[in-house]
């Protein structure tokens, strides 16, 4: 098994472009917080052509409402939210270039679409492991939303954070894959 790859964002096309299904990669630097609640407002704001309140271009937004900090702690446990949630939006949000996801479960076939002609990734983290993902969150600070709680938007800083390349800009699936390959056993 090949070491993981690391990235620190903003992402471009030519890093996208590099990533493969099944790369492993650990993510340093600032990404993005956000549920489907938080996902319907940027999307409403951007139908009245309205500015965001975060930057898009070239960023990741992870799908988590963590909960809450324990004292001397940055953030509560912190595990993925289930992305097909967010799939409504997702689209949207990578025509305006937005270029990473982090989440569990499957896309739609729509999403999929919208990461290969918009150059975009997503990304799995483990489900169930929210108290050691939470580690790798090092800084967290609520930027938008705050009436949403656990689902604002929140800008944190990781070191290492670790997930999976489930979804490539060459149409690929993971999930998908997976079965084919353990179907011919």
């Amino acid at each position: 098994m090949s070491d993981p790859i690391r990235l620190t964002p903003p992402l471009s096309d030519e890093v996208v472009a590099s990533l493969q299904t099944g790369d492993r990669v650990l993510i340093t630097g600032v990404i993005y917080t956000g549920r489907d609640a938080a996902h319907k407002r940027l999307v409403d704001l951007l139908d009245k052509g309205e500015k965001l309140p975060i930057p898009i271009a070239g960023e990741i937004i992870y799908f988590v409402g963590p909960a809450p900090a324990k004292p001397g702690k940055a953030i509560g446990s912190a595990g993925p939210t289930t992305s097909y949630r967010m799939d409504p939006y997702s689209p949207r949000l990578l025509a305006e270039g937005l270029k990473g996801m982090i989440g569990k479960g499957s896309r739609s076939a729509e999403v999929k679409a919208a990461i290969k002609e918009h150059k975009g990734i997503y990304f799995a983290a483990t489900g169930g492991a929210g108290a050691l993902l939470a580690q790798r969150i090092k800084k967290a600070e609520v930027v938008a939303y705050e009436d949403l709680g656990p689902e604002a938007i929140r800008r944190i800083e990781v070191v290492d954070f670790p997930a999976v390349v489930i979804n490539d800009i060459h149409g690929n699936d993971l999930y998908e894959q997976g079965v084919i390959k353990y179907q011919k056993g």
